[in-house]
C-alpha cells in the first residue's frame, strides 16, 4: 500500500494524474478523524491530504478566511477565537463518537462532510458559508469556484456540490470561508424533566417567540447524565440558547422565562457552562462510550420526531437525544441496528434522512450507511459522479458500492442534501 502525502496543489494534480492513468482508486483523507463513517473503502492507496496546511488569507475586517484543506479545524478556530470571530455554523467533531483524537478534523474535512453543529437553526451548514475552493477532480483536472468575496456570480457553485460529497467527486486542496463575529454571551435556560412530546411543545413556543433562540435541544434521561461530565444531573432537560450582547440576551431571557413558566423548572446555565453543554451536543458525547453499538443520525420534521422515536421504542431498544428544535435526531441502537424498520418509521413520519454513523466494519460493509435517494435524485447523482470522476477513482465505495462489488441502492448524505 502506497501512502501520498502531497505539500502543494501541484502535487496533488500529479497524485490523481498518476491514479488516473493507472487506474489506481484512491482513499482521500486529511487526517482520518472521520474514516470510520461511511462504507468501508478497500483500495491499494491513499491521498493524504494532511500536509497541505496552513492559513493562506486571514481578513478580519473582510469577514473572510482562506486556508490549506488539511489544516486543522481547531488551529483555525483558535485563530478566530483570537479576533472575536467564529465559524457561525459552528461545525461538529465526529472523533469522541468514532473514538479518534479530538481535534483532528481538517477544514476540508469540515466541507466535504458538510458539517454543523447546534447553531445550525440560525446559521445553517458548511455549505451555507463556503465562498470558493480549489481543487483536483477525478479527470485529473485541476478547478477553481467561486473566490474571496460574499457577493460572487460565476454560475454553477462548484463549491457547494462539495458539501457532503464525502470526497467521491474531487479532492478539495484549498477553502474560504465566511466568518462572523462571535457572540459577546450566552446563556442557557434549561427547563427540567419534560416528556419529549412536551418538550417539542416547549421548543416550538420558544422558537416561535421573539427570544431570537439559536439553538434548541432536548436530552432525557439517560443522555443527560452524561452531558458536562454530569453537570445537569439525571432529570430531562429541554435546552435553549440565547446568545448576543449582555443586555439583549438578560432582556431575551426574560421572554422565554416567563413563556415557559408553567412548562416546568427553569435552571439557567451561564456562558461557561453553556458552552461546554453545547460542544457535548454537538460532538454527540452522550453516545460516546467507547463501543461499536450502532449509532443514527436522522433528519426529519421536528414535530413528528418524537413520534418516531416512540414507536421506535415498541419495536427496538435504543436511546435519544434531539437538537435542532427535534430536527435532529440522535439514536444509539442497543444492538442490532434496525436500518429497514428506522427507514420505514421515517418515512412514515413524512420523511426524513437517517444516516448510520458509527457500527463495526461488517456492517457498514453491509446496509446502506446513508439515505438512499429516490430514482430521479440517484440519476442526478451518477451523472454528477460521472462528470467529475468517470473512472471511479476518488473514494470508491465510500457512499456507493464500488464497480463490481454488491449492488445496493444510491445514497446520499443527509448534509448534503437538506
Amino acid at each position: 500500500m502506497t501512502t501520498f502525502t502531497p505539500t502543494s496543489a501541484a502535487e496533488t494534480l500529479s497524485v490523481i494524474q498518476w491514479a488516473l492513468a493507472n487506474e489506481a482508486p484512491l482513499e482521500i483523507i486529511g487526517h482520518g478523524s472521520k474514516r470510520a463513517l461511511g462504507r468501508p473503502i478497500q483500495t491499494e492507496h491513499t491521498l493524504d491530504l494532511s500536509k497541505l496546511s496552513g492559513v493562506m488569507l486571514y481578513e478580519p475586517e473582510e469577514l473572510v478566511l482562506s486556508a490549506r484543506a488539511g489544516t486543522p479545524l481547531a488551529e483555525i478556530e483558535t485563530l478566530l477565537a483570537e479576533h472575536g470571530q467564529q465559524l457561525a455554523f459552528e461545525p461538529m467533531d465526529y472523533a469522541p463518537l468514532l473514538g479518534t483524537q479530538e481535534g483532528r478534523g481538517t477544514i476540508g474535512g469540515v466541507l466535504a462532510a458538510n458539517l454543523s453543529g447546534p447553531r445550525r437553526l440560525k446559521a445553517g451548514a458548511a455549505r451555507d458559508h463556503i465562498l470558493g475552493i480549489s481543487a483536483v477532480s477525478g479527470r485529473g483536472e485541476a478547478f477553481k469556484s467561486g473566490g474571496r468575496v460574499v457577493k460572487n456570480v460565476t454560475g454553477y457553485d462548484l463549491s457547494k456540490a462539495m458539501a457532503g460529497s464525502w470526497g467521491t467527486l474531487a479532492a478539495v486542496t484549498d477553502v474560504t470561508f465566511k466568518v462572523l463575529p462571535a457572540a459577546e454571551t450566552e446563556t442557557t435556560l434549561a427547563v427540567r424533566g419534560l416528556l419529549d412530546e412536551d418538550a417539542a411543545t416547549a421548543m416550538s413556543l420558544a422558537l416561535g417567540s421573539s427570544a431570537e433562540v439559536s439553538s434548541a435541544a432536548h436530552v432525557p434521561y439517560p443522555a443527560v447524565t452524561r452531558i458536562a461530565d454530569g453537570a445537569l444531573g439525571s432529570d430531562a432537560a429541554t435546552l435553549l440558547r440565547v446568545e448576543g450582547f449582555g443586555p439583549s440576551v438578560d432582556y431575551r431571557l426574560r421572554t422565554l422565562t416567563d413563556l415557559l413558566k408553567n412548562a416546568g423548572t427553569i435552571d439557567t446555565l451561564a456562558a461557561d457552562l453553556s458552552r461546554t453543554v453545547w460542544r457535548d451536543i454537538s460532538d454527540c458525547v452522550p453516545f460516546a462510550d467507547g463501543s461499536e453499538r450502532p449509532v443514527w443520525r436522522v433528519s426529519m420534521a421536528p414535530n413528528e420526531a418524537h413520534r418516531m422515536v416512540m414507536a421506535l421504542r415498541m419495536q427496538a431498544a435504543c436511546d435519544a437525544f434531539y437538537d435542532w428544535q427535534g430536527g435532529l435526531v440522535w439514536l444509539r441502537m442497543e444492538a442490532d441496528p434496525e436500518a429497514e424498520v428506522l427507514r420505514h418509521l421515517v418515512k412514515k413520519s413524512g420523511g426524513g434522512h437517517a444516516t448510520l454513523v458509527r457500527a463495526s466494519h461488517a456492517l457498514r460493509a453491509a446496509l446502506p450507511v446513508f439515505e438512499p435517494q429516490p430514482p430521479a435524485l440517484a440519476a442526478l447523482a451518477a451523472r454528477l459522479k460521472q462528470q467529475f470522476d468517470p473512472k471511479g477513482i476518488l473514494n470508491p465505495g465510500r457512499m456507493v458500492p464500488a464497480a463490481g462489488s454488491a449492488s445496493l441502492p444510491p445514497v446520499h448524505t443527509e448534509e448534503a442534501t437538506s
